[in-house]
């Protein structure tokens, strides 16, 4: 992985089936500055029954008499296919991902050299897929739309026990509704992942706009996935929740600066105040003229900037003093 918030170009299937459409969804994701673009490898035989139905935001976005495994058929990528985009994620400069569905699938990416797994949501109650990634022993991402705190501990713990360590798990909050209502995103779910069991975490965007994967960064999330497409009218079954190429760069150009802004944690005077603390500070001054013998008082004492005399802080200390001479209206009190 990168330091810092690695962010997840999430292409999925929104390349239609079309090589030349998947080559230009990696250049739109190296141009806005991605991590990482992620594919979806899968063969529609192994990943559903012929009579599988589609999801509703499916039914919406494509065909209505078309079956989820005829729509799943066209958006297959074949490994020939795959070797043409991992070689082209290499010319941009933009690390290649794919989320692997069944075993078969997983085997054809460890063939071609990938090093970490994700897990998509569907699958965290798939206990032989679940062992057989575990077995690979590599970084894994775990997507947790539709599950609860106990699902995921128990495929956490298949994961261990297969062999990989909790130490290589990220671990997603995400809510599996395309778009995701904002009032079920629950942000602060990925919080309660964390301390329930002390895994890194992340979040895995499926809202309209930017603002909710920006907020997870500032909430601790070290994963932002997020799906983009050419363009949101295209047909296909996720486009429409998908960000335009505008909106992913604006995206990671947040993030970044979030990144940035986040800082140590320290409190502690920056460099760019050190100018401004003597104009925006106070000092203790004569608020009349005070004649050298006179006692400073609350009469004859206020507190005005510039900040580059005695602090207001030590009113306590001047109150009662003797003046040793003569101050006019305004001037900086010394003792």
């Amino acid at each position: 992985m990168i330091n810092g918030v690695l962010i997840i170009a999430e292409a999925g299937v929104n390349h239609n089936g079309d090589l030349g459409l998947a080559k230009q969804l990696i250049d739109v994701a190296a141009d806005a500055g991605a991590d990482i673009v992620k594919f979806q490898t899968f063969s529609a035989n192994r990943l559903v029954t012929r009579e599988a139905k589609k999801a509703d935001y499916q039914t919406q976005t494509t065909d209505g008499k078309e079956s989820q495994y005829e729509m799943l058929r066209r958006l297959e990528l074949s490994a020939d296919m795959h070797h043409e985009l991992i070689a082209h994620c290499a010319a941009r400069d933009i690390g290649f991902f794919s989320t692997g569905f069944d075993i078969e699938s997983l085997d054809l990416l460890v063939s071609l050299g990938q090093e970490h797994f994700k897990i998509p949501s569907g699958e965290i109650t798939n206990l032989p897929y679940l062992r057989h990634i575990g077995r690979l022993g590599k970084a894994v991402i775990l997507s947790t739309g539709m599950a609860t705190l106990g699902e995921i501990e128990a495929a956490i713990d298949v994961l261990e026990q297969a062999g990989t360590s909790r130490a290589s798990m990220t671990v997603l909050h995400c809510t599996t509704e395309y778009p995701t209502p904002m009032a079920e995103v629950n942000l602060r779910a990925m919080q309660s992942i964390h301390t329930a069991f002390g895994v890194t975490v992340g979040y895995s965007d499926h809202t309209r706009g930017i603002e909710v994967a920006i907020a997870a960064v500032a909430m601790g999330a070290s994963v932002i996935e997020k799906h983009f497409t050419l363009d949101r009218n295209m047909p296909g079954p996720d486009h429409k929740a998908s960000l335009e190429p505008d909106e992913l760069n604006a995206m990671v150009a947040a993030i970044r600066n979030i990144e940035i802004a986040l800082g140590d944690g320290i409190k502690r005077l920056t460099p760019s105040e050190v100018k401004n603390k003597p104009v925006a500070r106070k000092s203790l001054v004569a608020s009349t003229a005070i004649s050298a013998g006179d006692l400073f008082s609350v009469a004859n004492i206020a507190a005005k900037r510039p900040g580059t005399g005695l602090s207001p802080m030590r009113w306590d200390e001047v109150m009662g003093r003797t003046a040793t001479r003569n101050f006019v209206a305004d001037e900086l009190i010394e003792l």
